[in-house]
């Protein structure tokens, strides 16, 4: 009998089919929710129901031809270039804050004509391609010693300062776990993530109740409906549209809550938009699909590390990390179950710069597994030679 890792074994395959599906899956059903979801905003806004839809392929087209190009580019110069792209990162967050364009009280883009560049989205991409060169230097080094475990964490520290000028607490949260995760990963002493997590908490703490508008964001999430007309209107308008959906949902296109009552149904809330047009089944589904995509992205991180490939598999386990950490927390605030944060979802809301990122992570876990195969194909030939019998 074929066992379940049998099932998802790709042995044979020149890449990982069941990643490529995951992504496909998600890439269409974000084309097809995002329209839907847009149809009356768009309408309102431009007199075109179909404005976002139609932009939102053009972003899936240019982040798939981003991809492409990326698949091309050998790991060795991501991890050579690695420091210089970090440097790239940071010059990207203090620009968005010089000249980037303000909305709803946060700068996080940089305007480049008819696009706008989301900054965190690019540094998110150079952290992780920087850490993962960084492990694979001081692997050793930081399993056994405090300095060198506590480096990529006091890099991480002038990004989060300036992640919160703009604000973005989203990415933060995504690029500090990411990071410990990597850490965890590589074999760093567990006593040292749960110090870490008793500051990190004390911090979160401090930095929640700080302001205002924060700690009103931690009242409405734990009890919306005490004030659902103000602090709490956009959970519990997700809410209702979980609710209205059931099990099978009230039809494509159906949704109730996109005529204006949803604030960003297309964008940060476009879960709660599946949850209610495609209903329970639909929205675990999709669930599902992303749970294969990190699924698949540590089996192939885990390859490239039994190959002898450490940056190739600490840069396919970041990417992992990135996905499953930023869909759980999207996921979750939508459903309540944490407060807000602007976050999209990955390869599935709008966004063209959170689309763009995400399909050059996933060119970037093609290649390692490209990259890995071939290599484990050319050490398997050279053992069949070794071993052949002399003739």
């Amino acid at each position: 009998m074929t066992s379940w890792a049998g099932r998802f074994s790709t042995v044979g395959q020149p890449f990982d089919s069941w990643l490529l599906l995951a992504v496909a899956f998600l890439l269409l059903t974000g084309l097809v929710m995002v329209t839907s979801a847009s149809t009356e905003i768009a309408t309102a806004l431009t007199g075109n129901p179909f404005y976002y839809g139609i932009r939102h392929a053009v972003f899936v087209l240019f982040a798939l031809g981003l991809g492409l190009v990326t698949l091309k580019i050998p790991l060795a110069w991501w991890q050579r270039n690695g420091p210089w792209l970090l440097v790239l990162g940071f010059l990207l967050l203090i620009l968005v804050l010089l000249v980037g364009t303000e909305v709803n009280g946060s700068k996080r883009w940089i305007p480049l004509g008819p696009i706008n560049v989301q900054a965190s989205e690019l540094a998110k991409l150079f952290l992780i391609v920087y850490v993962a060169g960084y492990l694979e230097r001081f692997l050793p080094g930081v399993r056994r010693h405090l300095w060198e475990f506590a480096k990529p964490l006091l890099v991480l520290l002038p990004m989060a300062v300036l992640l919160i000028l703009e604000p973005d607490y989203g990415a933060l949260v995504v690029m500090t776990s990411c990071v410990m995760g990597m850490l965890l990963l590589a074999g760093a002493p567990l006593l040292r993530f749960i110090l870490l997590m008793v500051v990190v908490l004390l911090l979160g703490g401090y930095v929640a109740i700080a302001e205002p508008y924060r700690l009103e964001r931690i009242t409405s999430f734990a009890n919306p409906w005490a004030d659902m007309y103000d602090s709490g209107y956009q959970l519990t308008q997700a809410l209702i549209a979980y609710g209205r959906g059931h099990w099978l949902g009230l039809g494509l296109g159906d949704s109730v809550q996109k005529l204006f009552y949803l604030p960003e149904a297309h964008t940060d809330f476009v879960f709660a938009v599946i949850a209610e047009e495609l209903g329970l089944v639909g929205a675990v589904t999709v669930i599902g699909f992303f749970a294969l995509l990190v699924y698949r992205a540590l089996a192939i991180g885990r390859r490239a590390e039994l190959a002898r490939l450490p940056f190739a598999a600490y840069l396919s386990y970041g990417i992992a990390l990135v996905f499953g950490a930023q869909a759980f927390i999207n996921i979750g605030v939508s459903t309540g179950m944490l407060p807000t944060k602007g976050l999209t979802l990955p390869l599935l809301s709008y966004g063209g710069s959170s689309l763009v990122v995400s399909c050059i992570m996933v060119a970037l876990l093609l290649r390692v597994d490209v990259e890995t195969r071939r290599l484990t194909r050319y050490a398997t030939s050279r053992q069949k030679v070794k071993g052949a019998p002399a003739q």
